[in-house]
């Protein structure tokens, strides 16, 4: 009885030491940041041996560190892919990203790239949701789909994504893939401009140039407007 008590115990106290050892996400992620950043090789070592118990987000941060160094890149795709099987949003889209435009030894894949992204936009990935977007509106690699692409760039501005927004607004002011409707097109626009996205700012200012049914000619605040474009593309475009 003694025995079966002691090997009760050690195991519990086992499974106490192995659920403490295990990082959680946040510790993961901190430690991929310090092996980018600083170079570091012991938390590189660690991110190796995380991966190695099959933990997505390590597998993903590995994935991440693995993207930079182009003789790495390969490992980098196998890694993305394996976390982004075990639920990882983020891997997913990376994935999707290297598929589109390929690395050494894999040509660009476009339309393998689609089911990454899909599956990355399903759980709100908002960038993802864009790059599908982008795939269905110029046929790349998938079938061209007006309506399918409209439905992924709603997705991606209802989550906040100015790109997917700028694009939203001429879709809705042409009617691809939805019915035209030049008021929900100004609506994105707008959306777009608000998020400081510099072509949104651009057009936007040009459309007070001239003015139109939906906009009072305003010469000055176009003047403004122009100049806040191209301050925005100057220092922040890499947000975008």
């Amino acid at each position: 009885m003694r025995v079966l008590f002691a090997l009760l115990l050690w195991a519990g106290l086992s499974g106490c030491q192995i659920q403490h050892d295990k990082p959680t996400s946040a510790q993961i992620e901190v430690v991929g940041m310090k092996a980018r950043q600083e170079a570091d090789p012991h938390a590189e070592r660690k991110l190796i041996s995380w991966a190695g118990q099959d933990l997505p987000v390590a597998q993903r941060e590995l994935g991440i560190l693995y993207q930079a160094r182009p003789k790495q890149r390969a490992d980098a795709l196998r890694l993305f892919e394996q976390a982004a099987r075990g639920g990882d949003t983020e891997a997913a889209f990376q994935l999707g990203e290297m598929l589109r435009v390929g690395v050494p030894g894999v040509p660009a894949a476009p339309g393998a790239a689609a089911p990454w992204y899909a599956m990355a936009a399903r759980q709100q990935h908002a960038r993802a949701a864009l790059a599908l977007g982008l795939l269905y509106k110029n046929g790349d690699g998938v079938p061209r789909d007006e309506a399918a692409a409209a439905r992924w760039l709603v997705q991606a501005s209802e989550l906040g994504n100015a790109h997917a927004m700028f694009l939203l607004s001429n879709i809705y002011n042409q009617g691809l893939g939805v019915v035209q409707d030049r008021v929900r097109g100004r609506h994105w626009l707008e959306e777009a401009a608000e998020h400081e996205y510099p072509p949104a700012i651009q057009e936007l200012a040009l459309t007070m140039q001239v003015g139109d049914a939906l906009t009072q000619k305003d010469e000055l605040k176009a003047t403004h407007l122009m100049m806040e474009a191209s301050e925005h593309r100057r220092n922040n475009w890499n947000r975008f």
